[in-house]
């Protein structure tokens, strides 16, 4: 006992690695999926805890927006008034009350337990009571969806646990009020990694060998049922993790190949995942063409040459056609975008992005199309994609692509693709949806320059 009578705090290394991430997401900007590896390469625990804390941490980061209806719901303050460590260790409780395979006295006991060591014995006291009185009102969420009162999209954003915004613009696209809650309901849910298995390098039938299923879309692409590491094939470099809709994309922009040599461009190439697919595409199938790589982030470019060789990686910026000093034949624009076709693999992303992001992101999407369309030969075709289902973000920038450049001519995808008319517009681009497709909701066009 210490002076005060109080026991030393015992908090399970599970749970205290599960607030670690949580706070460092929420109150630092670290990105889960870069930052939890670490923490678990760092740790001792064993791979059941480390599903635990996946589960826990990236499930508390998804829902968080839920969690907090209740939290609002019985605490004595507004939740923005809330010290920030009981914001995190309330969610953290919270999900194991309402979403895990946890008693309700272990989901609060154990968090109890890492609030008395990260926050001290008062706030500890606090989170006990709070998450007590939670606990004993577990009908709060099926009370809220009958209530008549609430607006619907206001329970559709608490109880999936979307910001409003990006409800709104799920429904300018698929214009059906139950499409959208399917699509709120699958970026909640975990997937397991897709991975890629490069030409030339490996193949699908050795990466089922160690386990896992064939993907729908992709020549080349596997559910995993493992762990990544437990795959010869990516310990050794020769495949990837990869989200099929992404292969989907590199797939068909390389099906626009043609029998002479071209020159090839990926213009936002980082972090290297459709590069990597291209370049042992046509190392592959194609040993004349050429391929260049661009990143002008330090950091990105350093993930791309980890599966592209140096010598084919450049870091200009891609506004800045004229540093690039040559034509091209093809030129893939993977646009930055505001990420909201991802959200099931980035769960912190919903809560990062806002309207405001696309004051931003609009016009270097633009100004990357226009670049591209300065160093793109006569006849050639741009391939511009996002990771995203905005309008703004996709049918609108193709539009206005060919307001500014006359002649500019949309492509019917359909004629290139793998998975045929799977995802395809009646005007010829591609809008994949995580709900339907299984896959990230990735957009794409593919751009041909009128010929001389």
């Amino acid at each position: 006992m210490n002076s005060k009578g109080f026991a030393k705090p015992k908090p399970g290394g599970a749970r205290l690695l599960a607030y670690d991430l949580v706070s460092q997401v929420n109150r630092n900007g670290a990105y889960a999926n870069l930052r939890l590896p670490e923490l678990l390469s760092d740790s001792e625990l064993d791979l059941r805890d480390r599903s635990f804390v996946t589960e826990l941490a990236y499930g508390t980061l998804r829902l968080q927006g839920k969690h907090d209806y209740a939290i609002s719901k019985k605490a004595d303050r507004p939740i923005s008034e809330l010290d920030e460590k009981i914001v995190d260790l309330l969610r953290l409780g919270i999900h194991q009350i309402f979403e895990m395979r946890v008693p309700i006295h272990a989901a609060v006991g154990e968090t109890v337990e890492v609030a008395r060591a990260v926050a001290g014995e008062s706030k500890a006291s606090y989170v006990n009571a709070l998450l007590r009185s939670i606990s004993s009102d577990l009908d709060m969420y099926d009370d809220l969806s009958k209530d008549p009162n609430i607006p619907a999209i206001e329970k559709l954003s608490i109880l999936h646990s979307h910001p409003t915004w990006i409800i709104n613009a799920y429904f300018d696209q698929l214009k059906d009020w139950e499409a959208v809650e399917a699509l709120l309901r699958t970026n909640n849910v975990p997937v397991a990694p897709h991975i890629v298995a490069w030409p030339g390098k490996s193949s699908v039938s050795e990466i089922l060998e160690v386990g896992g299923e064939k993907l729908p879309l992709g020549t080349y692409s596997v559910l995993s049922n493992t762990l990544p590491n437990d795959y010869p094939a990516i310990k050794d470099k020769r495949a990837g993790i990869q989200d099929m809709g992404s292969q989907l994309v590199a797939e068909i922009f390389y099906a626009t190949k043609s029998e002479r040599p071209l020159k090839w461009l990926d213009l936002c190439a980082g972090p290297g995942g459709k590069a990597a697919l291209l370049n042992n595409l046509l190392q592959t199938n194609d040993s004349k063409d050429s391929f260049l790589a661009n990143e002008p982030t330090a950091h990105r470019a350093d993930l791309v040459a980890r599966v592209v060789p140096k010598d084919k990686i450049v870091s200009f910026d891609g506004r800045d056609w004229e540093s690039f000093g040559e034509k091209f034949d093809r030129i893939l624009i993977d646009a930055p975008c505001s990420g909201l076709g991802a959200l099931r693999r980035r769960p912190e992303s919903r809560w990062r992005r806002s309207l405001n992001d696309l004051k931003e992101l609009l016009p270097l999407q633009r100004e990357l199309i226009d670049s591209a369309y300065e160093m793109l030969n006569p006849g050639g075709i741009i391939g511009f994609a996002t990771c995203s289902p905005l309008l703004a973000e996709t049918k609108s920038q193709i539009l206005d692509a060919k307001y500014r450049h006359k002649g500019l001519e949309i492509l019917d995808i359909s004629k290139f693709s793998p998975a045929g008319n799977t995802g395809v517009n009646p005007d010829g681009s591609l809008q994949l949806w995580t709900h339907l497709d299984g896959s990230d909701s990735m957009f794409m066009a593919l751009l041909q320059k009128p010929s001389e």
